[in-house]
């Protein structure tokens, strides 16, 4: 069983933040945009996915056809293995960064499910400040004592003067 890619790990947790199949989400952004930008903008980081993918195995096949077993490459080829295999590494790390940003992107539609109920708590917890049955307020504490003066020469004072 292959290993799963970014992508794959993408889609899974689009899916399971918004509780829906991808095919869905899809056609939900596209027929309304404007009801969930996070959405739009977790989707669009999935499509750049889906391209860093693509060029992912594109260059991981010229790699292993550059290296295969039993095949010495050539002196030119080294050039050839050589920058494949960075544009591999940079398209790795393209995908990670993706991946990133979309978990910032569901934490942030996280965060904001938990400040649309905020409000309701705050109110909840003004009405019962009004209505006397929160405890009373304790006094503001006593300033601190200021610092007591020292006695004889500052530190500073103790080398010779010009």
């Amino acid at each position: 069983m292959p290993d799963t890619t970014t992508l794959d790990q993408a889609t899974a947790m689009i899916e399971q933040a918004w509780g829906r199949p991808i095919e869905a989400l899809e056609s939900l952004a596209v027929r309304r945009p404007g009801d969930d930008p996070l959405l739009r903008t977790a989707l669009h980081i999935r499509s750049a996915l889906v391209i860093t993918d693509t060029a992912g195995a594109v260059h991981q096949d010229r790699l292993h056809a550059l290296t295969r077993p039993g095949h010495v490459p050539a002196f030119y080829d080294l050039e050839r293995v050589t920058s494949s295999a960075a544009d591999l590494r940079i398209t790795q790390a393209e995908s990670r960064t993706f991946r990133q940003a979309l978990g910032h992107v569901i934490e942030a539609r996280e965060a904001a499910a938990t400040a649309a109920q905020a409000p309701a708590v705050r109110l909840t917890q003004a009405a019962v400040a009004r209505s006397g049955h929160s405890p009373p307020a304790l006094s503001p504490s006593p300033d601190p004592p200021a610092p007591s003066a020292t006695v004889g020469p500052s530190v500073a004072g103790l080398g010779p003067h010009r």
